[in-house]
């Protein structure tokens, strides 16, 4: 019985192994904090790109239908997914309950979308 367990005990061994001596290498021969931040430390941490300082707005923020529309997105993208496997049953299985399943499941995806359309979740304000 502990036979068939030490592949995930070597596996979680080394896992373990490697990440604390990247952690501990990190510690080492990373670079340090001063203790005070200095004009140069300040300088240096702010983000340059294309030869450009990057002036960042603070007073930037995203709406909330911009949340509503990725929430939207993520969720309908999952649901899709769901779909590939039970293309990949379909074409082995003889029988007409997977076929049923893929209509209802689409047939409530369907709905779930008309819906989300019809409260207005999609128009962009």
């Amino acid at each position: 019985m502990l036979k068939s367990y030490l592949p995930i005990l070597v596996f979680a061994f080394l896992g373990v192994t490697v990440g604390g001596a990247f952690a501990m290498l990190n510690h080492v021969i990373g670079p340090k904090r001063p203790k005070r931040p200095t004009a140069a430390s300040l300088r240096q941490s702010e983000p340059y790109e294309s030869g450009i300082p990057v002036e960042a707005s603070h007073g930037l923020r995203f709406g909330v239908s911009f949340y509503l529309i990725a929430m939207l997105f993520i969720l309908f993208d999952i649901e899709v997914v769901f779909l590939y496997p039970i293309g990949v049953i379909l074409k082995g299985a003889d029988s007409v309950f997977v076929l049923g399943e893929l209509i209802t499941f689409i047939a409530l995806l369907l709905v779930a979308f008309v819906y989300v359309w019809r409260k207005g979740a999609l128009d962009w304000k």
